[in-house]
């Protein structure tokens, strides 16, 4: 294990919200205040996401829509190998990482977040054939055919879903990308997904479902992470099988 290059520190707090948590983290000899969602600023600190979210908040995500979407691959008449996988929101490439390691044929990630992109070719070198940093709802032509041209059969999202990090209008774009028919494999928190939803994803994925664009294969509420108060935040993993695009005006439903 490399010799960890900051320092952190993390207020005692009564209650915060997911997202707000807050660092004092020294690195290079300047001490900055970090919010959870900050990734940008995280992201350029080597080991930093990892330490925060994997090591002091015990984030499972990973680990969980990766095998998850190998059971499902496994139960159909497919293998990993065959999967050219577009994980978007792809961050600094721990899902990728893990889908690697199953033994997925391709990796393509993309990430509105340059420091993202970054950090994935710095700590995990290989694991994409490419990495675009780009914003789906507004993705260049060009960016757009490369995509299309290596068929993606897989789109993954995990932890990059509501807050304000990705609307609905971002994941229909992933979506439509991926070929038909395909695999979506994403984690969502479990309040997006109620009746008092005001994200829109709850009636997304209500709608997607019941119209028959998407088939469910596999649905499980899990234990996320906890947050800095330890309150644990509990997400539902879900992937599927993609079998039509999704009308782009859906996003707003």
């Amino acid at each position: 294990m490399e010799k960890r290059t900051f320092s952190v520190k993390i207020p005692e707090v009564d209650k915060v919200e997911q997202g707000r948590e807050q660092f004092i983290v020294e690195y290079e000899g300047h001490e900055e205040t970090i919010l959870a969602h900050d990734y940008d600023s995280i992201y350029r600190v080597p080991g930093l996401y990892e330490y925060l979210f994997y090591e002091n908040y015990k984030c499972s995500s990973p680990g969980v829509i990766s095998s998850m979407l190998e059971q499902v691959v496994e139960d159909s008449s497919m293998e990993m190998s065959d999967l050219t996988v577009l994980d978007v929101g792809a961050g600094n490439g721990m899902v990728g990482e893990k889908l690697k390691d199953a033994g997925t044929g391709s990796l393509l990630g993309i990430d509105i977040i340059e420091e993202a992109a970054e950090a994935a070719e710095r700590d995990r070198p290989g694991v994409y054939k490419e990495y675009f940093v780009e914003d789906l709802i507004e993705l260049p032509e060009d960016v757009e055919k490369k995509i299309e041209q290596a068929e993606p059969n897989c789109m993954t999202v995990v932890a990059a879903l509501g807050f304000d990090d990705m609307p609905p209008g971002a994941f229909v774009a992933g979506y439509n990308l991926i070929t038909t028919p395909g695999w979506i494999a994403f984690n969502i928190k479990d309040q997006f997904l109620t009746d008092n939803d005001t994200s829109g994803f709850s009636r997304l994925i209500n709608r997607i479902t019941s119209e028959g664009l998407f088939e469910p294969r596999a649905r499980r509420r899990y234990l996320h992470r906890y947050c800095q108060d330890f309150t644990p935040l509990h997400y539902y993993a879900i992937v599927g099988k993609k079998t039509d695009d999704i009308p782009s005006d859906w996003a707003e439903c």
